[in-house]
């Protein structure tokens, strides 16, 4: 398995895995010479809708005889990419865990502020949910 995704150039004969670059937002990999070069000689643009972008762990999927180029992804268009190639179960789930993510973001620097405030350990360990030990972990 690849690091990279890939982009696939599906046809009538190949149905192909992924979904549609636009899909995913913005990716620095379309701007790149190389891609750039590739979408030319394929006859397509980057919001063709034979075109597809696959994440690393789906390209064993695409059809050995499918047009294809290995793109390389950032962390965040990564997640993106697999956020909107999972089942729509997965996905809602991926979107909890995100916020969640968010929520909890900073927590350690909240409860610090709040014990160098004079809040009492006991206290915000209430307020937050967090178990005590937690809370005065966080003033170390």
């Amino acid at each position: 398995m690849t690091d990279d995704a890939c982009l696939v150039l599906k046809s009538e004969a190949t149905a192909a895995p992924g979904v549609p670059p636009a899909v995913v937002g913005d990716l620095a990999c379309l701007e790149t010479p190389a891609v750039r070069a590739w979408l030319q000689a394929q006859g397509v643009t980057e919001t063709s809708p034979d075109l597809r972008l696959v994440p690393p762990e789906e390209a064993a999927a695409v059809p050995e005889d499918a047009e294809r180029l290995s793109v390389p992804l950032g962390e965040e268009e990564l997640s993106r990419l697999r956020h909107h190639t999972a089942p729509p179960d997965l996905a809602r789930l991926e979107e909890e865990l995100l916020g969640y993510r968010s929520c909890t973001d900073g927590r350690d620097a909240l409860l610090a502020r709040a014990l160098a405030a004079g809040v009492p350990a006991h206290r915000v360990a209430e307020l937050t949910g967090e178990d005590l030990a937690t809370v005065e972990a966080a003033n170390r």
